[in-house]
């Protein structure tokens, strides 16, 4: 078998307070791991070595001898690093694979993760050219295809040109032997792969769109309406409806220090806000460039998915011309991040998806690896010390996993010390019978009836697991009792506040919100899992505490409906029987689970979210989530799907004696407001489908009452600004009530774009 070792390495800061201290880590992981194991941070990408950083005096700093010099350190390293494997490239070695089998191994040189400057350095190139390509530094944007770089192409030029032709006509330093030249079928140049987060997210959206943006208003209407133009896409983006998992931008975008996670969030909520006052051109450009980022992002990429693409680069060229014609950029597009697009494609048929070769891997793993050992040191000669931690670090995990596979790991000591207790003598008082609670341990409700909430196996705040499961339909919905999950096999209790979260592993080992460790499963919505106090248990009185009066006859037409299956709910005119009596119990919250591997997730694909249905969030205004829910399973992308917001979750337990046997079971509901597409396709100037509300005759939005089995995830709706201003008092928490019309926010994350197209 072929084993190819993927490498990646970034210079990163861990205190510039005391003293700028660098470190440069070189990783490695291995190409036949799957892609959801790199993304998921389970210990796949490790730190193999530590390369030195060389210093030299300010007059010497700049000099072509110390460039020299520190161009062949970097290169020399890293082939002394990797000679171990070198005999093994050409004569297969015979290894234990993990499943116990012993297989001849090849091993190769695969992948290598770096940004724009790493590539700069690994390929041996002069700044500004391509790593790829031979396409000159200022025609990077010219339609013709460049002729790719190649060792063997590269190794002719240098036995043919001087290094100073070398240098200004093909791009190459000559007096530098790439690491790769000392192993067999190995080439930089191929083996480079693209790097979504600095070339797409960070590089050509938010350096150079968001920028030319705003260049644009201001060039065009001048300084002072330029910059009130600019304040009002920050208060548009500030007013976006929370969602989980979204950044809320609270002064819009204008602050100094951006990351990775920042461009990230800031892609999701951009196009809407500036749609209505930049020119249609500049929000095609937007459009056409998001979509073809969210393709490039999928765990799973297919020749369909490919020419999807291939499109969308063709339209963004031809869009992004408007900012040439109105001279933001008189010079053109010649620049290596907006030239990486062009060879995405290649780069995706070489190795894979793109988003398990990406720079974000190796920079989460910097936190790991680099920043806390640093902080356990006493920070002299804090480099032994980082190498010792993270040893012992291993050496601790790869005992844990040799501990779970014996059994070791499963109960706690107390527990197995009980096992193995001989069984106790009956007891002679038998005057009181057993009884597993006393009086005063029952947890009884207010109508008498025992409810153990603790050992409900779907807490509102629980990672779940899955034990196991077969793979099922990334859409299928199923009751939760089908999925087999519990709490007990979940193992971790992040926190609750998960609208921020990001898929990584906290200092206590703890993963954090969105990811659901284990297998993948179906589908499946449950509400939290305590009720609400202090909420009326019969439905009229819940009717009027709520304000919503039509809460009894909704819900009856809910009950006949579930009970008549074959009756056609759309004659409303139809007389239903009255809502039985029952307890109804309210819930703030449910908890949806799903397969989006290219979301935050565990090794199976498996991602949750929480659905807010609060009259007041973090002790402020309501949250009132939206949710899309099934329609046509034969319809393509939202035309499948209905889009509501909730306004009430809740459960309803009938009485017996007012209903058939099979509704006396509590039934988990959610009041929804229904909206509506507008038109049979999505929105022209923004890719983005609109919805409006539906209204009753009294000009009320329409409400009716659904399963929660019905509801499939959370969805993300923006208000369609238009082209007025908004008012600067509108904060989030009221846009969902303040406008006629909304976007489906398909960019609002990776499975949302899958399902709304």
């Amino acid at each position: 078998m072929l084993v190819s070792h993927i490498f990646g390495s970034d210079k990163t800061t861990v205190s510039v307070a005391t003293g700028q201290n660098d470190f440069y880590p070189l990783y490695m992981s291995l190409g036949n791991l799957h892609n959801g194991t790199r993304r998921a941070h389970r210990d796949s990408i490790l730190p193999i070595a530590f390369l030195a950083i060389p210093k030299a005096e300010r007059k010497h700093a700049d000099t072509m001898a110390f460039r020299r010099f520190r161009r062949q350190l970097f290169h020399t390293s890293i082939a002394a690093i990797l000679q171990s494997l070198k005999p093994g490239m050409t004569h297969p070695e015979v290894v234990q694979c993990p499943d116990g089998h012993f297989r001849r191994a090849v091993w190769a040189i695969g992948p290598y993760i770096a940004d724009y400057p790493e590539q700069v350095l690994v390929a041996n190139i002069v700044q500004g050219w391509c790593p790829a390509c031979l396409k000159f530094p200022t025609k990077l944007d010219s339609e013709e295809l460049g002729q790719r770089r190649a060792r063997v192409h590269t190794e002719a030029l240098l036995e043919t040109f001087e290094p100073a032709t070398l240098w200004h006509d093909y791009g190459v330093v000559a007096d530098v032997t790439p690491f790769t030249h000392e192993f067999p079928r190995a080439d930089i140049n191929e083996l480079l792969s693209g790097d979504l987060l600095h070339q797409i997210i960070k590089g050509a959206f938010k350096d150079h769109l968001v920028t030319w943006v705003g260049e644009y208003l201001l060039q065009t209407h001048g300084d002072a309406r330029g910059k009130e133009l600019l304040d009002e896409i920050d208060r548009r983006i500030a007013a976006t409806p929370p969602f989980p998992g979204l950044r809320h931008f609270k002064q819009g975008r204008d602050f100094k220090q951006w990351t990775g996670d920042d461009s990230k969030a800031l892609m999701k909520v951009y196009l809407p806000a500036i749609s209505g006052i930049v020119p249609s051109e500049i929000v095609r450009a937007l459009s056409d460039f998001l979509e073809f980022c969210y393709l490039a992002r999928r765990s799973h990429l297919t020749d369909s998915t490919l020419a999807q693409m291939d499109a969308a680069r063709q339209r963004f060229n031809s869009h992004r011309q408007i900012f040439k014609t109105t001279g933001v950029r008189p010079d053109g597009f010649s620049l290596p991040r907006q030239h990486s697009i062009e060879h995405y494609l290649q780069h995706i048929r070489n190795f894979g998806a793109p988003n398990g070769l990406c720079s974000s891997m190796t920079e989460a793993k910097h936190i790991k690896a680099v920043k806390e050992p640093w902080r356990r040191s006493n920070r002299y000669e804090a480099l032994g010390q980082m190498l010792l931690t993270n040893q012992r670090l291993e050496k601790l995990s790869d005992a844990r996993i040799d501990f779970t596979a014996r059994g070791m790991m499963s109960g706690t000591c107390l527990s197995t010390a009980l096992a193995g207790l001989p069984p106790p003598l009956p007891s002679l008082d038998t005057s009181l019978p057993a009884s597993p609670k006393s009086n005063q341990e029952l947890d009884y409700d207010d109508d008498g009836l025992y409810e153990d909430y603790e050992n409900d196996p779907f807490e509102d705040n629980e990672v779940y697991v899955a034990p196991g499961e077969a793979e099922a339909p990334n859409t299928g919905l199923q009751p939760a009792s089908s999925t087999g999950l519990t709490t007990e096999s979940a193992g971790v209790s992040p926190d609750e506040d998960d609208d921020e979260g990001i898929a990584v592993e906290n200092n206590s080992g703890h993963i954090a919100d969105g990811v659901v460790l284990g297998e993948r499963v179906s589908g499946f919505v449950v509400l939290a899992c305590k009720p609400q106090p202090r909420y009326p248990h019969s439905v009229e009185d819940l009717a009027q505490h709520i304000g919503i009066i039509t809460l009894p006859a909704l819900l009856a037409r809910f009950l006949h409906d579930q009970t008549h299956p074959d009756f056609d709910s759309t004659h409303v005119d139809i007389e239903v029987p009255p809502c039985p009596p029952g307890i109804i119990r309210v819930f703030h919250s449910a908890v949806a689970v799903f397969y989006a591997p290219s979301d935050p997730s565990g090794i199976g694909g498996m991602h949750r979210e929480h659905i807010r249905v609060t009259p007041s969030w973090r002790k402020g205004p309501a949250r009132y989530d939206c949710v899309f829910l099934g329609n046509d399973p034969s319809a393509p992308g939202l035309r499948s799907l209905h889009v509501a917001r909730v306004r009430l979750f809740f459960s309803f337990k009938p009485d017996p004696s007012f209903v058939s046997p099979t509704m006396g079971a509590a039934v988990p509901c959610a009041l929804v407001e229904w909206f509506s597409l507008i038109g049979d396709e999505p929105d022209e100037e923004t890719g983005l489908w609109m919805v409006q509300p539906d209204l009753n005759s009294d000009g009320r939005r329409e409400l009716g009452v659904v399963h929660v089995e019905t509801i499939l995830r959370s969805a993300h709706l923006i208000p369609v600004f238009g082209a007025d201003p908004i008012p600067p008092y509108l904060k989030s928490h009221d846009s969902l009530d303040s406008f006629q019309a909304y976007y489906v926010n398909k960019y609002a994350d990776h499975h949302a774009h899958e399902i709304a197209f």
